[in-house]
């Protein structure tokens, strides 16, 4: 059998080497802004890769709730309070110094002047501020309930102008590139840890690709998809998180996983988000008998709590009345012109699977939203990598510290994004040196590689999300955790030998790193014996 990675010996095949300035893996908003300030110099030559088809299929796709600006009746230092509070005061100060004092700046000149993003407005033609949980005023621009999307969309647009951008859909990392794991210079090993790019699957023509860098950003986004419940898109499973993990960056905060509290629930439905938008503007949590209950478990906030306390209020109250899921209350406290103005594209999809908002219940459950830990970086993106920079979700900042504030992630990823290319801009300007990869050898593929049966990692897909939903949940206890990680690490080595003998595909790389995703979560969550935020232990 064939060695499955990179070749030492590359024999007569022809180099399937490219080289690019700056390779971005990710398309979301973190890494489309990257792209799009770096490819603002004409002579830096920009790779950006996404796994999906649709460049735009990203976590900021199916961002509802909005994004965080300055409000009318706001500071930087509130701001900052607030994200203080709903982080637990485990933040990063810096980082959310940097968020507070920098973000309103950049999401006007960037989203506002450059992309042309055109946010909601009231009638008298000025910008619509609301307010959202744990937000101590109005401060949010949202587009309806849509906000991600219209996002998104104007960012490849702009990306797809650029003729030092190449945007390449259907391509998935593998691993990412490091002198010390990856050359065939055995006195690498010495040399202060790197990264030089990554190896990159071509979905369409099966060939795994070597592309080298001067400079690697991980956009990658988050791993949801390692849960049972997820508002996550399909391809949110830890890829970056497990390429950086191996690939020896610095990792943090893991066990911080923030649960949406209300994601639609049906039968054979997706648990598609119902924005806290929608309590922010009144809405009510109520059980089946259409009873308002959060007042029980947070009377202070009561329905506009932090999105943990919420969460947990909410598995709490199914598990008090034994029922599949709990209700949110439109109908009583919003009028109907306003759920169909304010919430268009929830109305319609909640429509499509048999319910009217607009006159009934909208059945809801907690499903993991987003990750708060993640590869550490400063306030310009660095990892621990030399030339490796984070952004987004995959990142961990310290912006959100042991809770995310709602609607922070797309200005933190913007903010980010920006950052880090400045810096790879400045670096670049002083580091001319050409991209060097000779002792980076091709990928060898493993000899009569057998095709990887589909129902077997589907099966192992399923395994590890119940196990995380179950074991590594809402509320977690050292009995769940360390099954967990007994079952996940015999999975884990399973997994390892099947994907070495089997024909590289992109379902196979995401059952791989979801996996490994799954062991940091659960072990970062055993370590951590004290509850903060959205890291709850029963014991």
């Amino acid at each position: 059998m064939g060695k499955r990675g990179p070749g030492k010996d590359a024999g007569n095949k022809v180099s399937k080497t490219i080289y690019t300035d700056v390779l971005v893996i990710g398309s979301g908003i973190a890494g489309a802004t990257a792209a799009m300030r770096i490819a603002d110099d004409p002579n830096m030559n920009v790779t950006v890769l996404t796994v999906n088809k649709d460049p735009r299929e990203s976590g900021t796709y199916y961002a509802q709730g909005g994004i965080i600006d300055r409000g009318p009746n706001d500071s930087a230092e509130l701001l900052a309070e607030d994200l203080l509070r709903a982080g637990a005061y485990y933040n990063n100060p810096e980082a959310v110094r940097v968020l507070a004092e920098k973000g309103p700046r950049l999401l006007d000149e960037v989203l506002h002047k450059r992309l042309g993003v055109e946010f909601s407005e009231t009638a008298n033609d000025n910008l619509e501020y609301i307010r959202e949980a744990a937000h101590s005023t109005e401060r949010i621009l949202h587009v309806a309930d849509a906000t991600g999307r219209a996002i998104e969309e104007k960012a490849i647009l702009a990306l797809e102008k650029y003729p030092n951008i190449q945007l390449l859909t259907e391509h998935t990392a593998v691993d990412l590139l490091t002198p010390a794991h990856h050359s065939t210079d055995p006195l690498a090993i010495y040399a202060p840890p790197s990264c030089v790019g990554a190896y990159v699957l071509d979905q369409r023509s099966g060939e795994v690709l070597t592309y080298l860098a001067r400079y690697t950003v991980l956009a990658s986004g988050g791993l949801g998809q390692i849960f049972l419940h997820t508002t996550n898109p399909a391809t949110s499973r830890g890829d970056g998180l497990s390429m950086a993990y191996r690939a020896g960056a610095r990792v943090i905060n893991a066990e911080y996983v923030q649960f949406h509290p209300t994601a639609f629930y049906a039968k054979d439905a997706p648990r598609f988000l119902i924005s806290e938008a929608v309590r922010g503007d009144g809405g009510r949590l109520v059980n089946e008998k259409g009873e308002p209950f959060m007042q029980k478990y947070s009377p202070e906030w009561k329905d506009l709590a932090p999105r943990d306390v919420v969460a947990r209020s909410i598995h709490q109250e199914m598990l008090h009345t034994h029922v599949p899921c709990v209700y949110l209350d439109l109908k009583s406290y919003i009028p109907e012109e306003e759920i169909r103005h304010r919430f268009p594209n929830i109305l319609k999809s909640c429509l499509e699977h048999g319910v009217d908002i607009t006159q009934e219940l909208i059945p809801v459950v907690p499903a993991a939203h987003y990750f708060c830990g993640g590869v550490w970086v400063d306030t310009h993106g660095r990892s621990s990598l030399r030339n490796l920079y984070a952004v987004g979700e995959v990142s961990c900042t310290g912006v959100h510290g042991a809770n995310r504030l709602g609607s922070a992630s797309l200005l933190e990823g913007l903010v980010w994004g920006w950052r880090t290319a400045k810096d790879i801009l400045r670096k670049s300007r002083k580091e001319e040196a050409p991209i060097k990869g000779d002792d980076i050898p091709d990928w060898q593929d493993v000899e009569n590689a057998q095709v990887a049966d589909p129902a077997l990692i589907r099966q192992d897909m399923t395994t590890i999300k119940n196990i995380m939903w179950n074991y590594v949940g809402l509320i977690r206890s050292q009995q769940r955790l360390e099954r967990a990680i007994n079952d996940l690490y015999h999975l884990d080595q399973e997994i390892i030998e099947f994907y070495r003998a089997r024909r590289m595909t992109d379902d196979l790389i995401g059952l791989r790193n979801m996996a490994q995703a799954a062991l940091i979560v659960a072990r970062a969550a055993w370590e951590n014996k004290i509850s903060r935020g959205c890291h709850y232990r029963e014991n």
